[in-house]
This record gives structure tokens, sequence and C-alpha cells, in this order.
């Protein structure tokens, strides 16, 4: 099933992003199985403020641990988590049936 997981960082937190930031990649490598598509969401300046996953996962269970998992949620960096299921009914030019 997908989810999206929409993080929103803490105010004044970019330093942290940037020191996690290689653990953050890396935990997303070991995970690049369950990953549709993920990044970091951007002020109007293109300074991250938080992140967007879309994931594939059996089920919400599995949505939140990943996203508990995730080194930038375990160094504190995120003022919250929304994690909702997704359906995808337009890809790549297409209409999904």
């Amino acid at each position: 099933m997908l989810f999206m997981i929409n993080c929103t960082d803490k105010p004044g937190s970019f330093d942290l992003r940037a020191a996690t930031r290689s653990a953050h990649l890396a935990y997303l490598q070991r995970h690049a199985a369950t990953l549709i598509q993920a990044g970091p969401l951007l002020d109007p300046d293109g300074r991250s403020t938080g992140s967007l996953l879309l994931v594939n996962v059996p089920g919400r269970s599995e949505a939140e641990a990943l996203a508990a998992g995730d080194p930038y949620a375990e160094a504190g960096l995120f003022e919250s988590t929304v994690i909702r299921g997704y359906r995808s009914v337009f890809r790549d030019g297409s209409l999904i049936e």
C-alpha cells in the first residue's frame, strides 16, 4: 500500500539537518525497495524545511516504523510527521485505473 510521509523540520534546525544528512541518505539507500520517491521540502529560498517520502509498504505500521527509524527523526529534527495513505491516479503522463 502507498503512504505519504510528510515531515516538517523544527524551526532553526538547518545545521542539524546538514549534520545528519549522510546517515539519512544511507538509511534511504537501505530501504530503496520500499521508496517510490523521496526528497526535501523547500522554502522560497531553496533551503530544506522538511522531507516528503512516498513509500510502498504492507501497512501503516510499516510506514510508521520507516518514519521513526529515519536518522533525521532519531536526531529530533522534525517538528511534526504526518503519514497518510495514498492512491496514485496519474503517473508518468498517464491515468492509472
